[in-house]
């Protein structure tokens, strides 16, 4: 049975990738990507690699051949780009005959407003048009994506936020990648939509877990969002990026990310991996 990832030099890629090759022969494995030298590690291990390019669609049926199941990552950029390279990417497998797609969506992407879930809510009907058995993985969010507040708060900054009371369902990016893994390789995935979420979050909850693992108290800081836009600014986020962060915290104050499903849980047959854990490997990275 052959397997294929795309995006499979990015971070969630790679790390799906890593968890396969624990229990599939690499000669199994394939990867579709961008630019193939910079998969030249995986192809020495004896992963298939393929060019394959979401804005060069002729590459991708070639690098979906003969693949029994596929892994679509999702793509990253602004919006109409997202959409325009992920149908491209269901057409082409489609085309290529492709027996089963699993595809990296959003919580609740069929009815959230979360500015992100737009192209989510696209891509997943797309995929569902073709026909083939799919199976959609909700990530809620990367826990990993806090790492620039968790550097500010080592540093003594107080943790700024406009998210109010809402909460958010943090989980490790190898959590998901690992979630993902199981899926391409288990049974019974066909059709199927998992709500992949940890145990639901406000900002205080999350910056006292820090706090007990850098031993110091975090103060959070509640604002609106035109101050949090400006305190963004102040630290360095660039200008084209301030809607995108404010509009997060938007999503996370209404309540998008909020989300209880045992559903990780069940696709890694184990409890999800304790934020403090993760939190301890991130701090002494930044501190080495």
């Amino acid at each position: 049975m052959k397997i294929a990832i795309t995006g499979a030099t990015g971070q969630f890629g790679s790390l799906v990738i890593e968890a396969l090759l624990k229990t599939v022969p690499a000669g199994d494995l394939v990867v579709s990507v961008r630019n193939p030298e910079k998969a030249s590690d995986l192809q020495a291990r004896g992963v298939e690699v393929r060019h394959g390019d979401f804005d060069q669609p002729e590459t991708l049926e070639s690098a979906f051949a003969g693949v029994d199941r596929l892994l679509i990552v999702s793509a990253d950029g602004d919006n109409e780009t997202r959409i325009r390279q992920h149908k491209a990417a269901v057409a082409a497998a489609e085309k290529a005959g492709v027996g089963f797609i699993a595809y990296t969506s959003v919580g609740q992407a069929d009815k959230s407003e979360l500015f992100l879930a737009e192209v989510h809510r696209i891509t997943e009907e797309a995929i569902r048009a073709t026909g083939i058995p799919y199976s959609f993985l909700r990530n809620n969010w990367y826990l990993e994506n806090e790492i620039g507040s968790i550097q500010g708060a080592l540093a003594g900054a107080p943790w700024v936020t406009s998210a109010g009371n809402g909460k958010v369902g943090w989980a490790t990016r190898g959590d998901y990648a690992e979630a993902a893994a199981n899926v391409l390789t288990g049974d019974g995935h066909e059709n199927t939509v998992y709500e992949l979420s940890g145990n639901p979050l406000t900002q205080e909850e999350l910056t006292e877990i820090i706090g007990s693992v850098i031993g110091k108290e975090i103060k959070v800081i509640q604002v609106d969002d035109e101050a949090y836009a400006k305190t963004m600014s102040e630290v360095g986020v660039p200008e084209a990026a301030l809607p995108i962060v404010v509009a997060i915290q938007r999503g996370i104050r209404e309540g998008w990310l909020n989300i209880e499903s045992s559903d990780l849980e069940k696709l890694l047959k184990r409890s999800a991996t304790p934020l403090a854990d993760v939190i301890r490997v991130m701090v002494g990275n930044l501190q080495a």
